[in-house]
């Protein structure tokens, strides 16, 4: 399979951001050259606009010598330390001066907690959750993995913000009905599998208006919700199953290892997002290509419009 194939899914939901005004995103200490050359070739692309939050020179240090050009870029500068640049970033998009939030070369945990402070301002009733979308290179379109990198054991309470968080973004993708496939090791009901009654109990809330704006069936195994084949041969009658938009894993360790397995046997890429907080934030790896970083940011920039169209209706 060639590249442009396999990035097929990728390319389609960067078209669509690129259709949309770029999306002022504080970059959160881009320290190292992969993050920096991220939300450079992210503005470049016409995703983003980036405010790069760190300490000015060297900043620009890295852009000299790995021949970045910075010459339309705003910096906001803070001393180097990436606790305080995460902090700074976070404060731009309390202010509303940034619409999304993008991890630069610190760790994860540290601008998540600088999220999470009550007194940051970007906390909503949602619990904050994380996806991977994921292109696969055998499956035709785009499939969310959640969450595989916040919420370790999450409860059902937890998992129901889980589940509207990914739907949610379904519908900033414009896929208006998403198909949520609750994730267990089977797909019948089993009293000695907690997942597989917190997966009924999820569908029903569905059915009872509790979680809204997607079809969700389960329990269901992985072969089923995402292969046609595997669900008639156990007759399972379904309208996910076979053909699933969003994976739903019981916890935070079934869902990192079903990424990583997709990652690096089946040649997947993940591209990553957190939701839940009154911003999109952007997670990348420096081990991301261009084309999952671009992906990252094209995904939030469709959430954060998503998001503007909702605010102008409610005050229309």
């Amino acid at each position: 399979m060639n590249d442009a194939t396999r990035h097929a899914n990728y390319d389609r939901l960067i078209e669509k951001a690129r259709a949309i005004e770029p999306v002022p995103t504080a970059v959160a200490y881009p320290c190292d050259e992969s993050s920096l050359r991220g939300a450079i070739e992210a503005q470049r692309t016409g995703l983003i606009a980036a405010i790069l939050v760190g300490p000015r020179a060297r900043i620009q240090d890295i852009a000299r010598r790995a021949k970045l050009d910075l010459a339309h870029v705003e910096i906001v500068d803070t001393e180097d330390d990436e606790a305080v640049a995460a902090a700074a970033a976070v404060r731009l998009a309390s202010e509303g001066r940034a619409q999304m939030l993008m991890k630069g070369s610190l760790h994860t945990d540290q601008i998540m907690a600088a999220v999470i402070k009550r007194d940051a301002g970007l906390r909503t009733s949602r619990r904050i959750s994380h996806c991977f979308v994921m292109d696969v290179p055998a499956i035709e379109r785009a499939i969310i993995v959640t969450d595989a990198a916040i919420n370790i054991f999450p409860t059902l309470e937890e998992k129901v913000d889980i589940v509207q968080n990914a739907i949610d973004l379904c519908h900033a993708f414009g896929r208006e009905n998403p198909l949520v496939a609750i994730l267990s090791a089977m797909e019948t009901v089993n009293p000695k599998v907690p997942s597989t009654i917190e997966a009924a109990a999820l569908c029903k809330m569905a059915d009872r208006g509790q979680i809204t704006g997607g079809t969700l069936d389960g329990p269901l195994a992985l072969d089923n919700a995402i292969d046609l084949t595997a669900a008639r041969i156990k007759k399972i009658d379904s309208p996910v199953a076979g053909k699933a938009d969003v994976l739903v894993v019981p916890d935070l360790e079934a869902g990192n290892m079903l990424a990583k397995s997709l990652t690096f046997m089946a040649g997947a890429d993940a591209a990553g997002i957190v939701l839940g907080a009154r911003v999109p934030i952007i997670l990348t790896s420096r081990a991301d290509s261009v084309t999952t970083r671009l992906a990252s940011c094209a995904v939030a920039a469709l959430v954060a419009h998503a998001r503007r169209k909702d605010v102008l209706k409610a005050v229309a």
